[in-house]
């Protein structure tokens, strides 16, 4: 089955950490992408338990820092093999079928957007850990100052 570089980097860009783009390069058998929608799951419940608790529950954040990664992890991937030139592409993924990719600005469009996603979700992660220490740092000193 010919594997077209579009369809990886929309995958990759629309249902990050979903797995469903490895799950179309490498097949169902491929564990990474089975641990990517394992950890996808986690992070959903881990957002949900910390969403519940007010963001006091460890568990939350480790569950959500796992679904963070994956969804990372998707996106740096699509950026990877979206710039990774057509012949190499095909060298790899499509040597047995002979099957040519003419990727164009759809596939750099992708790439671009997959760039600014992940930069946003990267950089909101990060603001909402710093806070979220500074606020237990602060809590803490209180408590010691009463």
């Amino acid at each position: 089955m010919p594997k077209n570089k579009l369809l990886f980097c929309a995958l990759g860009l629309l249902l990050p950490g979903s797995g469903l783009n490895v799950f179309y390069l490498k097949g169902l058998s491929n564990l990474w992408a089975w641990l990517h929608m394992l950890s996808l799951f986690l992070g959903i419940l881990g957002v949900k338990l910390l969403i519940a608790s007010d963001m006091s529950v460890a568990l939350g954040w480790v569950f959500a820092a796992l679904g963070f990664i994956s969804i990372e992890a998707s996106l740096l991937t699509t950026i990877v093999y979206g710039l990774r030139p057509d012949e190499k592409w095909d060298a790899q993924f499509n040597s047995d079928n002979g099957y040519q990719n003419q990727s164009g600005w759809l596939v750099i469009i992708c790439v671009i957007a997959s760039l600014m996603i992940g930069a946003a979700v990267l950089m909101s992660g990060l603001a909402i850990a710093f806070e979220q220490h500074f606020i237990s740092q602060f809590e803490a000193a209180r408590k010691i100052s009463q």
